[in-house]
């Protein structure tokens, strides 16, 4: 008896103790940060890239362009066409972590019909894991209809912040994280995973009364983690997160979330909608890094942030640029930020963003014939 207990007791160490070899395994596939070689190895397979913010002119935020009710492949292909027509060779796409939450699988399913119909169109994404702008307090469900004349009146957050607020959703956020990413994390349809836009924005005049004093705070951890979660899974595409406002004229004056940002990103992103000068300047502060650059959000016709100003530049410096909006929908951002503060009642008489009308025209003809005449010699990435 004795013998058979000492068995028993053998038995069950060497279980632990390979337990312990597969979760040390399991842990050691985490990646390091990519070196600025390796960053820039990368990118000089891509060409220049050059894109647009993306959604469906059909959805009013992430939890109707990707839940299974509202997923419209329809429009999703006749826009990327679109896209595909001007030389555009990528988009960046917003996911939501609910999405995940409600049903994994199927969103699987819908992030590869997506790549899918993105790869027909020579068209490889960055997708967007979580977010701070805009209605802090996102549902899943049937989303509302859009306020008339008001800029993104339905764009929701992720994580919200009932689940910012509690650590203990962590486990719920980092499941997300991991699984999407490891799920598509040797996918070459797609060009990068953006962790978190604009982290430290605290929605403005839009969303202010109901915002947290201290969501910043509560982010930074967040955030922090959400990096060491996804290279966990071992991605063998770039991570990053857009720095967008703030000095950054030495790395000891940038806010300490704009220094964990650039830290731990492979890849360096920013937004800027200000002048072409400004533009230029944000790049060659952000050389110093080493790294490839990209602009994620950039294109505020009434700010001076054009096409004709920026584009030009970008190529200069191998800048690969994503304006915001796409197609005048149901996020309204034709309108500008303002129009949650100022009354708007008929279509401005400069759009804010977007390129084209439903209908396929586009909003401002030279605009379109700029882009494609920049685009026309650089598009070679993706092509099979």
């Amino acid at each position: 008896m004795q013998f058979i207990k000492i068995n028993i007791i053998l038995f069950i160490t060497i279980l632990f103790l390979q337990g312990c070899s597969e979760k040390k395994e399991v842990t050691n596939t985490s990646r390091a940060i990519w070196t600025k070689e390796k960053a820039n190895e990368w990118y000089s397979k891509q060409g220049w890239l050059v894109g647009a913010n993306f959604i469906p002119s059909t959805a009013i935020n992430q939890l109707e362009m990707w839940q299974a009710e509202t997923f419209d492949t329809l429009t999703i292909n006749k826009e990327l066409g679109w896209a595909a027509s001007l030389g555009m060779n990528t988009v960046r796409v917003y996911l939501q972590d609910q999405l995940y939450e409600q049903d994994s699988i199927g969103l699987y399913k819908r992030i590869n019909t997506f790549l899918n119909i993105a790869d027909r169109h020579h068209i490889k994404p960055i997708l967007v894991i979580f977010d701070s702008c805009w209605d802090p307090f996102p549902k899943l469900g049937k989303q509302r209809e859009p306020i008339p004349f008001k800029h993104n009146s339905g764009w929701v957050q992720s994580p919200g912040q009932i689940a910012l607020k509690d650590s203990t959703t962590h486990p719920r956020l980092e499941a997300y994280v991991k699984g999407v990413i490891a799920k598509f994390s040797t996918d070459k349809r797609i060009l990068a995973w953006d962790i978190w836009n604009e982290p430290d924005n605290m929605t403005g005049p839009s969303y202010e009364k109901v915002e947290i004093a201290n969501k910043v705070d509560l982010v930074i951890p967040l955030m922090k983690k959400a990096f060491i979660w996804a290279r966990a899974v071992n991605p063998s595409q770039p991570l990053t997160s857009a720095i967008w406002v703030g000095d950054w004229s030495t790395h000891a004056k940038m806010k300490p979330i704009e220094k964990m940002q650039i830290e731990q990103s492979d890849i360096i992103t920013f937004h800027n909608y200000d002048s072409p000068a400004e533009f230029e300047k944000r790049i060659k502060l952000l050389q110093r890094y080493g790294r490839p650059i990209l602009c994620t959000e950039y294109m505020a016709r009434p700010n001076g942030s054009t096409f004709a100003g920026f584009l030009p530049v970008a190529k200069k410096y191998n800048v690969g640029m994503f304006n915001w909006g796409f197609v005048n929908g149901k996020t309204q951002t034709i309108f500008p930020w303002d129009s949650w503060i100022k009354n708007y009642t008929t279509e401005p008489p400069l759009w804010f963003h977007d390129i084209f009308r439903k209908d396929g025209t586009p909003y401002k003809q030279d605009e379109v014939d700029l882009i494609r005449s920049l685009t026309s010699k650089t598009n070679l990435v993706n092509q099979h």
